[in-house]
């Protein structure tokens, strides 16, 4: 499309943060170290996890880019990022997450087919950019609309990325029609993150941000913005992303008997220490995150030092100096909190992490009972072991 190409090959990939963990280098898929997770409230751009399913997009000329609006709607047109920008800008902290976070302890049970993520494929930044809900209104789709006039009832987001997925084709996914018209929604399209402009990797010149929801509804690098009668019928949609039993496996595996995965389950993890660390005796900070989809908010996360036997609460954080309180006007509803306890270590010991949220929703306790052939949503009880001997902590 004019002023911006998805290229078939990888010689002009971006620069990246050297402390990265490559996952696969083509097409480039990275996390940071856990400990960089924890160590501020909204993640630097440059330790935000990095997933791609293609090489990254190039922009020849920024003027001429623009985003076709297209189908079942009265007012199909072409917006220009002037035109975008002229709408108010709204920024959003939002946490998203890989719907492959933690994906390596799935494969530690049975081996499972994706990207080797450990606990970092997340990230919380501050998102700024247009309300989808205010751009669709500007193309006489008014808010809070369940169904156009013509029948549309789902927002396809289509890249200008190239997926061997797609056989070539572009990465594409969708949302349903309520949620893009709905501005408490907060749906995004974001020409900034923390304050400044997208970078490449991250979707520059703009991207859409589903706050809640699973990574791969929040399309990058955008083409065209689609209103559809049925939900995106693309690879990522129908094909990938959707949660199985354990039970399912790839010769009786059936994708049309599931839904594709919206809402991040409640999820939380430690990152302080590696999941086996060396310590000295004494006290020791567990410090992590805890974040669940759909706007629910973080009720409390648990720290046991004994299988799950008992427990003590851990304090939980997002603004510094001010108290998080679940779902109050006062927190970022879609976004992390950071919890922290402090444990005194005498002998060898696991430490187990899990978080309730504000639904009362809880992480299951063992790997085994959401395993599933895709290795997704493993939101188990994070694990780590406390090795007594020479460390620096």
């Amino acid at each position: 499309m004019p002023g911006i190409r998805g290229p078939w090959e990888y010689s002009q990939e971006p620069p990246r943060h050297p402390s990265l963990k490559i996952n696969a280098k083509e097409p480039f898929n990275a996390e940071p170290p856990r400990s960089a997770l924890v160590s501020s409230y909204v993640t630097p751009v440059d330790l935000f996890y990095k997933r791609n399913h293609g090489p990254i997009p190039i922009v020849d000329d920024l003027q001429s880019y623009s985003v076709a609006f297209t189908g079942l709607i009265d007012n199909p047109r072409k917006l220009f990022m002037t035109d975008i920008r002229s709408l108010p800008k709204y920024t959003v902290t939002a946490t998203l997450q890989c719907a492959g976070n933690r994906r390596t302890a799935m494969s530690k049970v049975t081996t499972v087919r994706g990207v080797g993520w450990d606990v970092s494929a997340i990230g919380n930044a501050v998102w700024g950019g247009a309300k989808l809900a205010h751009v669709l209104q500007l193309l006489g789709v008014p808010k809070l609309t369940g169904s156009t006039n013509l029948g549309g009832r789902h927002v396809e987001f289509v890249s200008v990325d190239r997926c061997k997925e797609e056989n070539g084709g572009p990465y594409k996914a969708s949302i349903p029609l309520i949620q893009a018209t709905n501005p408490e929604a907060d749906v995004l399209l974001a020409y900034e993150m923390n304050g400044e402009t997208l970078n490449r990797d991250h979707g520059f010149p703009l991207r859409v941000v589903v706050p809640g929801v699973i990574g791969a509804r929040s399309v990058k690098w955008l083409d065209s913005i689609n209103v559809l009668a049925e939900e995106c019928q693309g690879f990522f949609m129908q094909k990938d992303y959707k949660m199985f039993p354990p039970s399912v496996n790839w010769d009786n595996i059936n994708w049309s008997s599931r839904r594709p995965q919206m809402d991040f389950p409640v999820q939380s993890a430690i990152c302080s220490v590696e999941d086996v660390q060396m310590v000295k005796p004494g006290k020791i900070s567990i410090n992590g995150y805890a974040v669940s989809g759909g706007g629910r908010g973080i009720e409390r996360v648990d720290i046991s030092l004994d299988g799950g036997k008992h427990w003590v609460e851990a304090s939980r954080i997002q603004k510094p100096g001010k108290d998080y309180i679940s779902e109050h006007s006062s927190s970022d509803k879609w976004a992390w909190v950071l919890f922290e306890a402090t444990i005194d270590v005498s002998q060898t010991t696991e430490v187990i992490a899990k978080a309730v949220d504000s639904a009362a929703n809880v992480q299951p306790e063992d790997v085994e009972s959401v395993w599933n052939l895709r290795g997704v949503l493993n939101t188990s009880w994070h694990r780590v072991l406390l090795r007594l001997g020479h460390s620096s902590l």
